[in-house]
């Protein structure tokens, strides 16, 4: 069960309902012999002259049962292909995002945001088809056959043996066509990749390339990842049809082999002419399902890739941490911190200092010192690769990151607001939150005037990461989000570096409130911002000057 799970990103009970599928897949496949047993009877009877009024009835009945039985099983067939496999995707996209909730930011700027999106969406799609119309049908094929196969020796070795040789050679050429597939699944991954990243880039910088008239040069690239695509499927199917059709054609000379190697023993007198019938009847049908399954070889075997690709999410090791946030203080300490994006180039070196609860901390210096690093660290996004974090004495690895965000609140410099309304954008901060608070938390941040300028005042729905609005604006929003949140830890990182000097000035006035009592850390470039600090660091080239 568990080497079912990992192999098909499956959960537990996803892997019990395969199996059940592959079962009802297996008795629908030998079902289906069930007329050729009734034909071969029917025949019997004629031949021998033996057919009567009770017989008659006899198979008709036994044709009812046929196929009432056969409907009970297409019933369950159905249910469990294609019920169990939707529920089982729900789950698998569930789980996913639960997982990728729980990663740390270091992941995040390691993907893409169109490949995680591929993985969440087209990955989990293509399982879902998989597991609804091939991979039962696939596994319950060669089951049923090698059922049936081994039945066909009780009846005569020689025309068993005719009927059933190319199977383990067929087989064998699906086995060996494995490692050739995925190479090509993987090339092809990476050319749809860069197609829906070019795509994706186009739509969010369309803007910027109109600006510079550079439009058609990067249409041109576009225009060039999908030929490469174009390129890339044919090489595929080319790849997928070698195998597929040798395998198919290998199959179909079954039938050639039991007609000769039959008619041969059937000369010879060491078998009845009933007994050649019902070889040519089984023959012509034993092979149909496995037939039909290779025809989907490459969906079977290229959804490995996307096995690996989620995999790669639901593997990542997580942050670790005990459920409770037992703090004394809301002190945040950093005790000789060392930090690297990439081993062996330090960001941060030996950074020291303390914010205390109720003080204001800056931390100012050029741009690429480390500076939004320290607030990364500070609310754990990333691990110190040395030295410890300590939030009221206690080293934060040690306290489960989103308990320990519950203390936080934080305003980048690259702020994000969702496609709702303003009020529901505030009220992001704190779940619950009355209309009234979240105008008092924008009154706060003096937001509240430009908003009640708007045409539908709080119920503006903002568009597009809010690009209605201006990029002050924006920033006035994250700050009133931070406000009604409440948090001990107030982290603001170039908060205020696109808000206009008199707008500033307003903002900072409520900021002066809001951080009252709280452990404010302010990252900025202006010494505005940061003169009235109760504690101001210079950062450069990672270090404390």
């Amino acid at each position: 069960m568990e080497k079912l799970m990992k192999r098909y990103a499956l959960t537990r009970q996803g892997a019990k309902d395969f199996i059940i599928c592959t079962i009802v897949t297996t008795i629908q496949n030998i079902m289906l012999m069930a007329p050729v047993a009734i034909l071969y009877y029917i025949t019997s009877d004629l031949i021998s002259g033996s057919i009567s009024k009770s017989n008659n009835v006899a198979y008709i009945i036994a044709c009812v049962i046929m196929l009432v039985v056969m409907g009970i099983v297409f019933y369950f067939q159905y249910n469990t292909s294609f019920f169990s496999t939707y529920i089982e995707s729900e789950h698998r996209r569930i789980n996913l995002a639960e997982k990728l909730r729980e990663l740390p930011l270091s992941f995040f700027e390691k993907k893409d945001l169109s490949d995680l999106t591929s993985t969440i969406l087209g990955d989990c799609t293509v399982l879902e088809h998989n597991f609804s119309h091939v991979m039962p049908q696939f596994f319950g094929s060669i089951i049923s056959t090698i059922i049936i196969a081994v039945s066909l020796f009780f009846f005569n070795c020689k025309l068993a043996v005719a009927a059933l040789w190319v199977l383990p050679i067929a087989l064998i050429i699906v086995g060996c066509s494995g490692k050739v597939q995925r190479g090509i699944s993987r090339r092809k991954r990476k050319v749809v990749l860069a197609q829906e990243e070019g795509f994706q880039e186009y739509l969010e910088t369309v803007k910027d390339l109109k600006s510079y008239n550079a439009e058609d040069t990067y249409v041109e690239s576009l225009k060039e990842k999908m030929d490469n695509l174009e390129k890339e499927s044919f090489r595929a199917e080319l790849g997928t049809s070698v195998f597929v059709i040798s395998a198919s054609c290998i199959l179909r000379l079954g039938i050639g082999t039991v007609a000769l190697v039959g008619a041969s023993l059937l000369v010879k007198g060491q078998i009845d002419i009933m007994t050649f019938f019902m070889f040519i009847l089984v023959v012509s049908r034993i092979y149909e399902p496995m037939q039909g399954t290779l025809m989907n070889l490459a969906a079977i075997i290229s959804q490995d890739v996307n096995v690996e690709r989620m995999n790669e999410i639901t593997n990542y090791p997580v942050q670790s941490g005990d459920g409770s946030l037992d703090v004394n203080s809301y002190d945040l300490e950093f005790d000789k911190v060392e930090f690297s994006y990439v081993k062996g180039e330090n960001v941060l070196t030996d950074v020291t200092f303390t914010a205390k609860q109720g003080e204001v901390t800056a931390l100012i210096g050029p741009s690429g010192g480390g500076k939004s690093t320290v607030s990364k660290l500070a609310a754990r996004f990333y691990d110190a690769d040395k030295g410890t974090v300590k939030l009221g004495g206690r080293d934060i690895s040690t306290i489960n990151p989103e308990n320990l965000l519950s203390a936080y609140s934080i305003v980048f410099q690259d702020v994000t607001l969702f496609n709702n309304t303003i009020m529901e954008n505030i009220r992001i901060g704190r779940k619950g939150a009355t209309d009234e608070e979240v105008i008092n938390a924008a009154k706060l941040a003096n937001a509240h005037g430009f908003i009640k300028h708007l045409p539908q005042g709080y119920d503006t729905m903002l568009t597009g990461d809010g690009t209605n609005l201006s990029q002050g604006q924006r920033q006035l929003i994250a700050i009133a989000r931070a406000a009604i949140a409440d948090p001990p830890v107030l982290i603001l990182d170039e908060a205020t570096s696109s808000i206009d000097t008199r707008t500033e000035k307003l903002v900072q006035a409520g900021m002066d409130k809001l951080m009252q009592g709280r452990t404010t850390f302010v990252i900025a470039h202006r010494l505005s911002t940061v003169r009235n600090s109760d504690a101001i660091m210079v950062l450069e080239n990672g270090r404390i000057i």
